[in-house]
């Protein structure tokens, strides 16, 4: 090979390497540019406001995917924030919730879970579930004034359930209580 063949050959490898390098470089910038955009609620669909009103009846509209859930023996809707912008965002704007319809969070693992009540328009009921399905704490009525403050579980959950104020009173749902979670 001679040595003119030579520069080009290793020219041009470097321009490949170089074009490689700079292509990775720049997905993972935009990979980091969306996960903070998601984690500011971004992508999120937006919540019907009071001058577009959402009627009780079609909650649908504000819930769309729920599966069927029982806690203790309730039979309910729950809407599931799988994703880490769907947990981040969870009830926050929503004007409402049905009394039949509760928030899932489902985190993947075990932990001190917080929820706070950041931009809620009502107050809640909050149980802390494991991965076998045993609630193990019940916060009752948290409203929204309490923002900043944050509510957790002295006990690892690996769930978290919010439901309308009042829910676990009239269902009498205690510490222990199973919940029935849907399978994937």
């Amino acid at each position: 090979m001679k040595i003119a063949e030579r520069i080009v050959m290793s020219v041009l490898v470097l321009v490949l390497i170089m074009g490689g390098v700079w292509l990775y470089l720049s997905v993972k910038y935009e990979q980091r540019q969306v996960r903070e955009a998601v984690a500011r609620g971004e992508f999120e669909k937006p919540i019907a406001t009071s001058s577009t009103a959402v009627s009780p009846d079609d909650w649908r509209s504000i819930y769309p995917m729920t599966v069927p859930l029982i806690i203790g023996t309730t039979t309910v809707e729950a809407s599931v924030a799988d994703t880490l912008s769907s947990r981040i965002k969870g009830l926050s704007g929503t004007p409402f919730l049905p009394d039949n319809v509760v928030k899932l969070f489902a985190f993947g693992v075990a932990g001190n879970h917080s929820i706070w009540m950041k931009d809620m328009n009502y107050s809640i009921d909050i149980l802390w579930v494991t991965e076998a399905g045993e609630i193990v704490h019940i916060e009752e009525n948290a409203s929204p004034e309490s923002y900043p403050e944050s509510f957790s579980s002295p006990l690892p959950a690996w769930y978290v359930i919010e439901a309308n104020a009042g829910f676990v009173e009239r269902h009498e749902i205690t510490l222990g209580d199973q919940v029935i979670l849907p399978v994937p």
